[in-house]
């Protein structure tokens, strides 16, 4: 792109500036993707002393250029000439953590975390850590929240002096006057908190999070819950009683909900990093508390946490705390006001029977999943509680499984709602995976079949599909038994919407039946519904016939589909005539 004479290697940059300052924000933005290419026909020494400095002076432009040039900046160190000459991209990002829109800031604060590992210590200390304390005492609170993410990068490789310094110019962050910077230091107090040695943490670290706990502003105590997970990893046990409890009970009673609800939200990963001890004494009232909570997000984000709650409680009382303080509250959410909240623990409630076992599933946990099935207001707690049936049926057998929630399972087969209908059936594959061949004739066949002749058009297409599947689990003998005989006897049903089903169906298990069973059974009865009185009928029977062609042989395509598709072809129906010389076409018949 660079000539080696004067003028022409001025081109590349005389362009980029043109563009850069063209009014149409797409040729700007188009220009700014073009960097690294332009700084390669710069070199490295031109792309230092003009382009970075132009680019620094230019920054005054919409948002989407601005965020591009952040992005580029992170990965053109080998452009300005390696690691050694690194701290020249900091002067534009430095102006571009500034602005006013986030997105932006995020970004520039992005790649200067990117770039600070490609400063050597001594750059780092240099320049790296003069632009953090600039930007962290800088007057519009924009710069000082985008400190907030770069005294972590820095911090593990400078000297002592300096590493107090930081943990100052931190300290100060964490108590400016600005909400918006305090909530930006209290997200960032847990990844700054792993880097700091331990007794910072105890002696730093836990008052600013104490502070921040009971800041003013909702949205700053919530993210140091999220902090208190990683300071609470930090610290050894004997610790976490004195520093970090406190604050924590606080937040589980906070005034606001969005704060008890990043409790509820972060509880098993506070339970694991307090330990079992303060697990026991702690946390399993905290959590009672979160499960009875006035508002409903709570309770939702509480019951969510349930079964790893109590698969993390310690192993030697675990079933004595989860029937005597656990379960009653969660008895309680089975009937919740709320449809989130009851959809929530349908969707972890199964997993307990595994913990608690035989004799305590059927004797508790049986009545509340048969609750959960019968729900009517809320069809995703019925939906949730039948795809986990599996972890049940593992714990308690399918006969005691089939005596207790089956016939639940039927009732919704049958019910009035053609949605409830649909939604079982869609659940039927997956049932009759859990259940067994045995037990899936014995008890749900009958509704398969009985689902292909319902009045809506939706439940018939779907149980066409479940048949599909079915076949695909329990093989092609079985369909030859147990499905094709009643499927073909529906060819002789007075209703043509019945007789058209049949012809789906055809279509749906040739594949997964195979050619004989194809050929044999299927294919026979087809041929015989070209003769329908309904049009409708016959032109399904051509599609049908084009569907399950490629599974046939070419002789029976030549001697049996052949003639059919002919005769279909010069039907009186213009609709039966199109689909029949479709299907001569499709399968090369014609």
């Amino acid at each position: 792109m660079a000539g080696a004479d004067g003028d022409d290697s001025l081109y590349p940059i005389a362009v980029l500036i043109d563009e850069l300052r063209n009014e149409d924000v797409q040729l700007r933005l188009n220009s700014i993707k073009k960097l690294s290419t332009i700084a390669l026909a710069l070199g490295v020494e031109r792309t230092r002393t003009e382009l970075l400095p132009f680019l620094t002076d230019t920054i005054y432009d919409e948002d989407e250029v601005l965020l591009a040039l952040a992005e580029q900046l992170g990965s053109f160190t080998t452009l300005v000439g390696g690691p050694e000459f690194v701290h020249c991209l900091l002067p534009p990002l430095e102006s571009l953590a500034t602005v006013e829109e986030t997105v932006v800031r995020d970004k520039a604060v992005e790649s200067l975390r990117k770039i600070s590992h490609e400063h050597s210590p001594v750059d780092l200390e240099a320049h790296f850590v003069p632009l953090v304390k600039r930007l962290a005492s800088g007057d519009w609170f924009t710069s000082r929240t985008s400190a907030c993410g770069l005294f972590s990068v820095c911090y593990p490789r400078v000297s002592s002096t300096v590493k107090a310094e930081i943990r100052q110019h931190f300290r100060n962050l964490c108590s400016d006057d600005t909400p918006m910077v305090r909530r930006a230091a209290a997200s960032k107090l847990g990844e700054f908190a792993k880097v700091l040695e331990l007794e910072y943490v105890k002696n730093d670290i836990i008052p600013l999070f104490t502070n921040l706990a009971s800041d003013e502003q909702d949205s700053v105590r919530l993210l140091a819950v999220e902090a208190c997970v990683s300071i609470a990893q930090l610290l050894p046990e004997e610790d976490l009683e004195a520093l970090v409890m406190p604050t924590l009970r606080q937040a589980t009673e906070d005034k606001s909900w969005r704060v008890r609800y990043m409790v509820a939200d972060k509880f098993s990963e506070l339970q694991k990093a307090v330990g079992p001890e303060i697990t026991k004494n702690d946390l399993v009232p905290a959590f009672q508390n979160l499960l009875k909570d006035c508002e409903a997000e709570v309770r939702a984000a509480g019951a969510h946490k349930v079964k790893e709650f109590c698969e993390n409680l310690p192993a030697d009382g675990r079933e004595a705390i989860i029937m005597n303080h656990i379960l009653p509250y969660v008895k309680e959410l089975v009937s919740d006001t709320n449809q989130h909240v009851k959809s929530a623990l349908a969707s972890v409630i199964m997993g307990l029977s595994t913990i608690l076992g035989k004799d305590n599933t059927i004797e508790h946990l049986l009545p509340l999943f048969l609750a959960q099935l019968k729900d009517e207001q809320c069809p995703e707690v019925r939906l949730n509680i039948i795809s986990n049936l599996d972890c049940v049926n593992e714990v308690i057998g399918i006969r005691q499984l089939s005596q207790s929630l089956l016939p639940a399972i039927v009732e919704l087969a049958e019910d009035t709602k053609w949605r409830v209908r649909l939604a079982i059936i869609e659940y039927m594959p997956l049932l009759a995976g859990q259940l067994g061949v045995e037990f899936f004739d014995e008890k749900l066949n009958s509704l398969c079949m009985a689902w292909l002749v319902d009045h809506v058009y939706a439940i018939r297409e779907a149980a066409t599909n479940n048949l599909m599947k079915l076949v695909e689990k329990f093989g092609a003998e079985w369909a030859q038994n147990t499905i094709v005989p009643k499927v073909l006897a529906m060819a002789n049903d007075p209703n043509y919407l019945h007789r058209m089903t049949t012809l789906f169906c055809v279509n749906a298990l040739s594949e997964t039946c195979g050619k004989d069973i194809t050929t044999k059974l299927m294919l026979p009865i087809v041929l015989k519904m070209a003769a329908d009185q309904v049009a409708n009928v016959r032109f399904n029977v051509a599609k049908s016939l084009q569907k399950i062609g490629p599974v046939l042989d070419s002789t029976t395509l030549q001697s049996d589909v052949k003639p059919v598709l002919q005769k279909l072809g010069q039907d009186e129906d213009m609709d039966v005539k199109y689909f029949a010389q479709e299907a001569l076409t499709v399968l090369a018949l014609a």
